[in-house]
């Protein structure tokens, strides 16, 4: 009984064969009795493959329509994008293409690695600055990176000599761009505040194609990798559009709070030294103001603004964004002062508690506190890794050193409390370099 089964099941499969057969000889049949070189009937089949229910093919228009005289050979070299059934293909299409196409479509995909945007502005006597700054940036972070340098012309070749010998890196890249301002207030837009410094306003404008961006003053070092804090993104909800630092954490100290005659968000303002931003967003977003009852678009509320308060206003650009988000406070992210840590947070004794509890993320050298003996806590991070080489004994012998030059600044403030200077710098390196490299 179980052979007579068996017989039975053997018999349907080749039936079920043949009708397979017979469909594939009834849809050739029409191009064959054209001679083969019917094109028309060829083509109401590839019609159906580029524009039917399954989605377009690549190159379907041009090969179906390319009959060949005198029965071509029917294993062309031909692929499709979409899974079709054997007896449905065109004439000319072989079924083995189909089954290495399937493999590709369906097969596992390298999803592409996703770079962090970095952008920084240059002029003057910058160019060191932001040379250590990028290195900092490049001796702790995992994720690739790309810098957006906008910096006057003459820095230029500067930059490009200097990045380009670190090309062997291979995990950065860079573009460079000049310092552009909407031509009708050009000038007056460059000179205010620093030299240069509101170009960081246009960048939403400028750098069209960027979803993200980082954007950091020259004088900011990294203390901790660039993907800690491009990962607070995602801690953005449906209406944060941008990421700062509170400008103070004791308001009896804050400048804001004490001296503005201008609108600023919060207790006491924004510092923009770090500014993480969704340029999407910003892009998107029409923005509140008191200057219309109709809300306003980026690239149109920034003039306006500069208008009104021009005569009001002592950190230019800063100024700006802390009345932009007076008045759109639940567009902002603030994250703590120790990612944007300031001689202000020292001074005048320790008032940044993150800082102090888990370390410094990210240094920030304002009032020129690299370059003169004020705060020489600061200055001994920046020389460290201004001195620095890319070779990893080099940053692993790096910390001995720094915490002795920080030993001999606590006659200042800022020097009683250096452990909290090197304490995040040391677990990034001992992470970073310390480890297997496939660890990493």
């Amino acid at each position: 009984m179980r052979r007579y089964l068996r017989l039975a099941v053997l018999c349907l499969a080749c039936g079920f064969c043949s009708l397979l057969y017979a469909f594939s000889q009834l849809a050739l049949s029409p191009e064959e009795g054209a001679g083969g070189g019917g094109g028309k009937p060829q083509a109401r089949v590839a019609s159906w493959l580029a524009g039917g229910g399954r989605g377009a093919a690549r190159g379907a228009g041009s090969a179906a329509t390319a009959a060949h005289p005198g029965g071509a050979h029917r294993c062309k070299d031909f692929s499709l994008c979409y899974w079709n059934p054997y007896w449905m293909l065109p004439s000319d299409v072989c079924g083995m293409n189909c089954f290495w196409e399937a493999a590709i479509r369906y097969g596992p995909k390298v999803q592409p690695v996703e770079r962090m945007h970095l952008a920084v502005v240059a002029c003057g006597e910058r160019l060191e600055e932001t040379i250590t700054m990028l290195k900092s940036a490049i001796i702790f972070s995992i994720k690739p990176l790309q810098f957006h340098i906008f910096a006057e012309d003459q820095l230029h070749e500067s930059f490009k000599g200097i990045l380009d010998s670190w090309s062997f890196l291979q995990t950065f890249n860079y573009s460079l761009y000049p310092i552009s301002f909407p031509s009708e207030n050009a000038v007056e837009w460059k000179k205010l505040f620093k030299p240069c410094a509101s170009q960081r306003l246009f960048l939403p404008l400028i750098l069209k194609e960027v979803d993200s961006l980082l954007y950091v003053d020259t004088d900011i070092l990294f203390l901790r990798p660039v993907d800690d804090i491009w990962s607070l993104l995602k801690k953005f909800n449906s209406t944060q559009i941008a990421a700062m630092a509170p400008e103070h954490e004791e308001p009896r100290i804050g400048w804001y709070n004490r001296f503005a005659r201008h609108p600023y968000y919060g207790k006491t303002g924004v510092n923009s030294g770090v500014m993480l931003m969704n340029m999407t967003r910003i892009r998107g977003k029409y923005f509140k103001n008191d200057m219309t009852t109709v809300r306003m678009r980026w690239g149109d509320i920034l003039m306006p603004l500069l208008k009104k308060y021009k005569l009001n206003i002592t950190w230019g650009d800063q100024d700006l964004l802390n009345i932009i988000f007076f008045h759109n406070p639940e567009s902002l992210f603030v994250f703590p002062c120790q990612w944007n840590y300031r001689p202000d947070h020292c001074i005048y004794g320790s008032n940044c508690q993150e800082a102090e509890e888990e370390g410094i993320f990210i240094l920030h050298g304002n009032r020129g506190v690299y370059h003169d003996d004020k705060q020489p806590a600061f200055r001994a991070i920046y020389e460290a890794l201004r001195n620095c080489s890319f070779e990893d004994d080099h940053i692993r012998s790096l910390l001995k050193p720094l915490e002795l030059e920080l030993q001999k600044t606590v006659h200042t403030y800022c020097g009683k409390i250096y452990k909290i200077f090197i304490k995040r710098l040391t677990k990034s390196i001992q992470d970073r370099y310390d480890r297997p490299p496939k660890e990493r």
